[in-house]
């Protein structure tokens, strides 16, 4: 069918991956577009696990990663091999989520060349430009030259009109729950060997953002240790990032204790299995601070700021920091007071009900005309 729409969806890194799956896999699905999966390879492995599990292939891959990689680099990479390919395929629409580099160089290249941008989970925001670096940025310079806002939650509708954005605006919903519960009712197993799942409540945690590098990196792992100290029935799963700058010193200070347990990145599949089994989340993710709620899981957010207010506003999150001694304080009321615990574990998830793809789908034909 010569007159179907071209659709290509560009994306890098895991989050990406896994909240771009939902929207790939309706978009295939639909006679009407022919649509192209990119890989820019901003990251690799754990990507190709997220397509594997949604049974994703990728049409073309750009394959720019390298070792110590800097920003200038992922940009400047991308920009150029997504330049050359939106060239030869001439889509009608270019889709991209959220604020990674890879992000916002997609939105660039098809901005330089007329196309139109639809970008998924928009008008998130911190308010500071450097926290989160380089997201904030990203996500306000895509918001600039998108045709198609497809924000998650009414703040970030209210986020993009303040902004007086050009482009259309719509409330869809996050496409992370149409992943997670796809997930769910399939996968709920995680196996870490020497863990008893039933013998501890599991703390899940994930670090990896820029802004806790360094010192504020050092006072989370003191604080998982102060919780663990006090609470000898808990038991802490780390997962760890690739990148050195967190792996390293997260092995040195956590790598003895009998009662941790650091792993290689889990599967997308392990990972919603861990959040079904654990107690709680604390994490400086924020595709977590989405995912856990709809599993009934409290989660610490081991940030000062978040763009994802409406889980603090909900009840399901709560803003801790760095600070070890905040970090411990926050943990012992959910590991002592039950009525704390069931108060965020039983609060609403604001960020959509699973159907946010075939949202996006039906705007994107009714905005091409089909």
């Amino acid at each position: 069918m010569t007159n179907r729409k071209q659709v290509c969806i560009i994306l890098g890194t895991r989050p990406e991956a896994i909240k771009l799956a939902p929207v790939i896999q309706v978009f295939q699905k639909c006679s009407d577009f022919e649509s192209q999966v990119i890989l820019t390879g901003q990251h690799r492995e754990m990507v190709e696990q997220v397509m594997d599990l949604f049974n994703i292939k990728a049409d073309y891959d750009l394959e720019i990663m390298q070792a110590q990689q800097s920003l200038n680099d992922i940009t400047c990479r991308s920009l150029q091999g997504l330049d050359a390919l939106f060239r030869q395929r001439r889509p009608d629409l270019v889709v991209v989520q959220g604020d990674t580099t890879t992000a916002f160089a997609a939105a660039l290249a098809a901005f330089y060349q007329k196309i139109p941008v639809g970008h998924v989970e928009a008008g998130l925001r911190t308010d500071d430009i450097f926290n989160p670096y380089p997201e904030e940025a990203n996500r306000r310079l895509i918001s600039q030259i998108t045709q198609l806002h497809f924000a998650p939650t009414p703040w970030a509708v209210e986020n993009l009109q303040r902004s007086g954005v050009l482009g259309e605006i719509h409330l869809t919903g996050n496409t992370v729950i149409d992943a997670l519960l796809n997930v769910a009712a399939t996968q709920v197993n995680c196996d870490v060997p020497g863990l008893d799942w039933n013998s501890y409540r599991v703390l899940l945690a994930t670090v990896h953002r820029r802004e806790n590098w360094g010192e504020p990196l050092e006072s989370i792992a003191a604080g998982f240790l102060q919780i663990l100290d006090q609470f000898p029935d808990t038991a802490l799963l780390l997962p760890l990032h690739r990148n050195p700058t967190v792996r390293i010193p997260l092995q040195q200070l956590l790598g003895n204790h009998q009662r941790i347990f650091l792993t290689e990145p889990l599967d997308y599949g392990q990972l919603v299995g861990a959040i079904g089994r654990s107690h709680l989340l604390l994490t400086d993710s924020g595709g977590l601070q989405e995912e856990a709620p709809s599993l009934g899981k409290p989660v610490l957010v081991l940030r000062d700021t978040t763009e994802r207010p409406e889980a603090v506003t909900a009840g399901t999150a709560k803003l801790v920091g760095t600070e070890s001694k905040n970090i411990f304080a926050a943990a012992s009321e959910l590991l002592s007071n039950k009525a704390a615990y069931e108060a965020m574990a039983n609060a609403i998830n604001p960020f959509g009900d699973g159907h946010a793809a075939e949202r996006i789908l039906e705007i994107v034909q009714k905005y091409l005309g089909l």
